[in-house]
């Protein structure tokens, strides 16, 4: 990994907006072991092997100097699930994409090669919870339960159920995969 000489400094928003299974941590909840007067882990030489690998896209080198985490209301990871780009926006509240336009920015820049997803932090426990995905095209399909919408432009040109056969499948598949490496810690 390449030495960008970016370091956290005072963000510590993954510590709030991802879970940590090892710490049994849920999502949008604050890490018991963040400091709560300045910055950082209290637990730092023994923490999860999780938080020690666990490096953000700004940590990384990608966007702007300015553009670390707590600044932009979000934490950003880019990830390759099959042979697709992804960036995921983890938001700290819901609306910080609509309310930030560095991060509108950041996904425009992104959504002609890689797919965009947003998600809701104060849902992040609940299976059906809704997120939105930006393609290219100026496509966004918008998922809440059961219910996906596809906008193009802004303007709404489908809306389907999903079926209950699909949605098990998925659920079933992703009970296995949190089942399979009980250990293994997961953001």
């Amino acid at each position: 990994m390449p030495d960008t000489g970016r370091i956290c400094g005072d963000c510590a928003l993954c510590c709030t907006v991802l879970r940590v299974d090892e710490l049994t941590k849920p999502a949008r909840v604050a890490c018991n072991e963040l400091r709560r007067e300045g910055a950082g882990c209290s637990i730092y030489a023994t923490r999860p092997s999780i938080c020690r690998s666990y490096k953000c896209a700004w940590l990384l080198g990608s966007f702007g100097d300015d553009d670390r985490p707590d600044s932009l209301g979000a934490v950003l990871d880019l990830q390759f699930r099959g042979d697709r780009l992804w960036l995921e926006i983890h938001e700290e509240s819901p609306g910080a994409f609509e309310r930030s336009e560095r991060l509108r920015e950041i996904a425009e820049e992104y959504r002609a090669s890689a797919h965009v997803r947003i998600s809701d932090g104060d849902r992040a426990a609940e299976p059906d919870r809704p997120f939105r995905i930006l393609r290219a095209g100026g496509i966004e399909q918008r998922v809440c339960g059961t219910r996906v919408e596809v906008f193009q432009d802004g303007m709404r040109i489908d809306s389907t159920e999903i079926g209950w056969l699909r949605r098990t499948a998925a659920r079933i598949l992703r009970a296995w995969k949190l089942r399979r490496s009980p250990k293994k810690a997961r953001r």
